[in-house]
Formats: C-alpha cells, structure tokens, sequence
C-alpha cells in the first residue's frame, strides 16, 4: 500500500486549484516552504512529477491532472467518514451499570466513570459498590450490572473480559514479624507463614491463585484462618494470626501502622480486567476499556 498522507494531499489540492503555492499556503494558513515540501513528499511517496514551477506559478502535468481530478474526492470521503464516525460515538447513550469493590478499584472507579459521562453525550454510569467479587459476579449473573471490575481468574462460563492492568503482589506481615524490615521476600521467606483466606473468592481455583497455593516448588500453602470479610484480613495479620497475600495496589488501600506491607519478588502478578455479560453493550464496553487505559496506564 502506498503511504499517502492526507495533508500532503490536501496541500497539493490546495496548489492544484489555485495554480500558486504562495497563494495555497494562504488558504491553507502554512508556510510556502511547508505546502512545498508536502508537494515533494508526496510526490516520493507515487514516484511522479505532480507539477511544474514556472515565473507565473505552477502548471500541473498529466500525473498531476489525474490526483487532482481524483484526490478531491479521496479528501471529501475521507472528511465525511470522521464525520459519521464522530456523529455514531456522540449518539450513543443509555445507561452502562458498573459494578466495584472499593478496595481494588476505587482509586480510579468515579473518575472513569466520569471520563465515560463526558466522553458519550447521554450516557449515564451507573456504580454499584459491593464487598467481594462474589457478589460482583452474583450482579452480573442476575442482570443488575453490565459490567465490572475484577480480579483474575474468573471462572465463570459465558462471561468475557478484558486485562486492564497488571500488578505485582505484596504480602501484609505484622509490625514485629521476623522479615518486616526486609526490603522484599521471596515465596521460601513465606513457606511457613499461614495465609489468611478471606471468604470472598469465586471458586476455589481463585482460591488457590490469590493464596498461592500450591508453591512453586509444589508444596502445599499453609492455610490460616477464613474470614467473611477482606476487610478485617489486617485486623488479623496485626494480630498474629498469619500474613495476607494481596495485589500491590491494596496496599495503598489498605496502610496500617501495625502492619508491614513487603513486595514478593517472585509471586505471579495479578490481572484486573473489566468482565462483562454477553448482552452489555459492545460499544459502550469498547469505549468503558479504552478510558480505563487512558486513566490508569
């Protein structure tokens, strides 16, 4: 395919009619020197004479004569292409439900919907705030949400998604546990550490992600104590209980002074990813992904 850029053919239009490049560059609002070089890089670009210069101004060759009559077109068609395009993003509208959990969405969740509101002329986000990615799931399975933001895996048939982000995981220790002044640990520095297991999870594959279990040299995890909130899984590492193993963004969440939060150099990352229901509206999830990675990239 030839590379033609559509201002070096909307400067050679411009010359093409008014026969002049000082004249074109006046119309245009460019410099001469900047029409003539979209003239010659254009004229590389087909590996043609486009026109001739004389005292009077330019007259075009046969080459020249064919873009003219044709390239006006290309550049009508192409205008109103990004006009239609332009006009189908503006009428969309309607209602997009989203549903979070503000522990691991909540430092971006009201400014993309905002960004969502501005960007789609009608449009009305919905959030729906809930505790655990359970009961995000039990929204979309029941047709109250259309989409939401969720921690990977999901194992749930008939729902697609999106990874948005990927964070590296940290693990809770209590203020006085033996590897708290660590700059880091690794999985062997947690082997005989119990992990809390708060009752939120999917399935128990997320179970096993998100506890790591088993390790990479295949032993078991040990398990510590379950809890029916993620929100007390500190209360119960300050306390002794065992360490808590969370993506890296919880933390900035989540700080506690009787807590110590350390990366672990080699736990596999944690994907969060936008999951929505075949019946969401495609574009609205299409444009939902894009302002995402505008705001959290």
């Amino acid at each position: 395919m030839i590379d033609v850029e559509i201002r070096h053919l909307e400067s050679f239009i411009a010359v093409a009619q008014e026969l002049n490049i000082t004249r074109a560059a006046a119309r245009l609002h460019l410099t001469q020197q900047a029409v003539s070089t979209h003239i010659q890089q254009l004229e590389r670009s087909l590996q043609v004479t486009l026109l001739v210069r004389t005292s009077r101004g330019v007259l075009l060759t046969p080459a020249g004569d064919e873009l003219a009559a044709g390239g006006k077109t290309v550049v009508s068609d192409l205008s109103e292409l990004a006009e239609r395009v332009r006009h189908t993003a503006q009428q969309q509208a309607g209602t997009l439900r989203l549903a979070c959990c503000p522990y691991s969405t909540s430092l971006f969740s009201v400014e993309v919907a905002d960004a969502m509101e501005a960007a789609v002329p009608g449009l009305s986000v919905e959030l729906t705030s809930v505790r655990s990615q359970r009961e995000e799931l039990q929204l979309l399975n029941a047709g109250t949400a259309d989409a939401a933001f969720m921690w990977l895996p999901v194992s749930e048939v008939g729902l697609h998604h999106a990874v948005i982000r990927t964070d590296s995981r940290s693990v809770a220790l209590p203020a006085g546990h033996r590897l708290a002044g660590y700059d880091a640990v690794s999985l062997a520095d947690l082997a005989d550490e119990p992990v809390i297991c708060p009752d939120v999870f999917v399935s128990p594959e997320a179970e096993r992600h998100w506890i790591i279990d088993p390790r990479p040299d295949g032993t078991p995890a040990l398990r510590g104590p379950s809890i029916d909130q993620i929100e007390d899984c500190l209360l119960m590492v300050a306390r002794g209980r065992g360490i808590w193993l969370a993506p890296e963004p919880l933390s900035r969440w989540a700080p506690a002074t009787n807590v110590q939060w350390l990366p672990v150099t080699d736990a596999e990352p944690c994907e969060l990813a936008v999951v929505w229901v075949p019946r969401a509206p495609e574009s609205l999830v299409a444009r939902l992904i894009a302002e995402v990675g505008k705001i959290i990239a």
